[in-house]
């Protein structure tokens, strides 16, 4: 999963609907350091909770084929 993509567009949706991540927290129900782990990127998030912080902007993670790694994204 594209933890990177999905964080960045949930953080840039929330500032957009005017909400901190505590008030995105308690209206998608779920927990404030979840909010915060999502918005940073962390890559062991579940996805049931990732798909919960989606809808809140009517999306959702689905499977798709995984882009490939580029050469300057190498580790």
């Amino acid at each position: 999963m594209r933890t990177d993509k999905i964080a960045a567009f949930v953080r840039e949706s929330r500032k957009a609907a005017g909400l901190t991540q505590e008030e995105f927290a308690i209206r998608s129900g779920l927990g404030l350091r979840f909010v915060h782990e999502l918005e940073q990127g962390k890559e062991t998030v579940r996805l049931d909770k990732v798909n919960q912080a989606l809808a809140m902007f009517g999306m959702e993670a689905v499977p798709g084929r995984k882009e490939p790694i580029r050469e300057d994204e190498q580790p």
